[in-house]
């Protein structure tokens, strides 16, 4: 299974952990990454960010770096 990286802005910081990212005009749900939270990197709103999304659902991701 590969997954897909698009480039998003995050919108809005969700509870639990989530963030809401606008990538080419759609809304996806993403969290970060493992290696993102171990090194305490701060993701807010407005950030463009590096999202990896699944092949089974489009709506969902993971945000593996700042752009």
């Amino acid at each position: 299974m590969s997954e897909r990286t698009v480039e998003g802005i995050v919108r809005a910081q969700l509870p639990s952990g989530l963030y809401e990212v606008e990538v080419d005009a759609h809304r996806i749900t993403a969290h970060i990454g493992g290696g993102l939270e171990r090194n305490f990197v701060r993701v807010l709103v407005g950030d463009r960010v590096i999202v990896e999304l699944t092949p089974r659902d489009l709506t969902r991701g993971r945000i593996v770096r700042k752009a």
